[in-house]
């Protein structure tokens, strides 16, 4: 098995790093070699910026057909069951208005699959915003979304795709990969698609022209090797399509959830896994350290442990804190920037896409 001073010298000789080497990390000690190694990588792709954007969630509904380890009794509530939601397109739009500001330039949009919500209730959700805010870029509708979608459309994926994009979606999120691994996977994630269909998804995405994000779940059942295998299953998609914007790996909080007897994760382990994401997604242009399942301070080290990016000043986020993370709903502007500096990093406001905001007004 490879140790980190060899794993090291392949990353300063930009050299791919290979299953064993990732098992390897994860099995070390050494976590400041891991991370001098995750920082150098970091700063060849990005150099000493670390980057935020402006947005708002929207969980439109609750509601969910399957049954889901990870969110059942914390967030998700079955049809009928006591608790549930599906906020109407006018609800939306009035959601959507009171959280908006000059400042905002995305709305993230994801929610249950719910049976009960006819398609166009998807396209004009999106129509409706967008007349509504012609500049604010819709994210929305992970790869386990749009696969339910052609199961209630009954039409092809790509069809889906193109209709869900004419009416307004500019990209996608990357939630419900959780882990791939097809041991782990039916124990976590109930009846949730494949891990192969939401790749088979995403690369359908991709080929549209559109960009997505990518997840894993970590800190429940799954091996380090499961999770290392997840990470080389995205970056071989990556090689293919080059679609994927952002990786963002999500520490699992098990309280409210089926599995609410396992401890949450450390900040060791947390660490550990932002530079081993950093290392072996090098076709991935951007890292993220999300702050809310992390917590602020948290984060703000992992600006030195192959992190590039903080999210946004989220206002409004259910999923995850219905699992009980303990941060806060948002942070301003002035407050993420003031992270990011304390970091000793360079604050840049971007939008979906990765462009910089350029801004003339006082932040807020």
């Amino acid at each position: 098995m490879s140790d980190l001073s060899s794993i090291a010298e392949k990353v300063h000789h930009n050299e791919r790093l290979s299953f064993e080497d990732g098992v390897a990390l994860y099995r070390s000690p050494d976590l400041m070699t891991m991370a001098r190694a995750a920082n150098e990588l970091r700063e060849r792709l990005n150099g000493n910026v670390a980057y935020y954007n402006v947005n708002r969630h929207i969980n439109y509904t609750n509601v969910c057909a399957i049954d889901c380890q990870l969110c059942q009794g914390a967030y998700a509530r079955k049809p009928g069951e006591a608790g549930g939601y599906a906020m109407r397109l006018e609800e939306v739009f009035k959601f959507a208005k009171g959280e908006y500001t000059d400042s905002l330039t995305e709305f993230h949009i994801v929610g249950g699959l719910n049976p009960d919500l006819p398609f166009s209730y998807y396209t004009d959700l999106l129509i409706g915003l967008r007349e509504r805010f012609p500049h604010i870029h819709l994210k929305a509708f992970t790869m386990v979304e749009l696969d339910f979608f052609t199961k209630i459309t009954k039409k092809p994926l790509d069809w889906v795709i193109a209709t869900l994009h004419e009416a307004g979606m500019g990209s996608c999120p990357g939630g419900g990969a959780e882990i791939f691994a097809e041991r782990a996977r039916p124990l976590i994630a109930g009846h949730k698609m494949s891990g192969n269909r939401w790749l088979e998804v995403a690369r359908a995405v991709h080929k549209s022209g559109i960009r997505s994000n990518a997840t894993m779940l970590y800190g429940h059942i799954e091996t380090l090797e499961e999770r290392v295998d997840h990470l080389i299953r995205l970056r071989e998609l990556q090689d293919e399509t080059h679609g994927f914007q952002c990786f963002i790996p999500l520490a699992f909080h098990p309280e409210n959830t089926f599995y609410a007897n396992l401890p949450p994760t450390t900040g060791l382990d947390d660490l550990k896994t932002i530079a081993v994401s950093r290392l072996m997604l090098d076709n991935f242009p951007h890292i993220k350290a999300y702050w809310v399942t992390l917590t602020p301070d948290l984060a703000q080290v992992a600006l030195r442990f192959g992190a590039d990016d903080l999210d946004g000043t989220i206002v409004e986020e259910r999923i995850i804190h219905g699992a009980g993370t303990p941060t806060e709903r948002g942070m301003t502007r002035v407050e993420i920037e003031k992270l990011i500096r304390d970091a000793g990093r360079d604050p840049i406001e971007r939008d979906t896409l990765y462009n910089s905001v350029q801004r003339v007004s006082e932040l807020v």
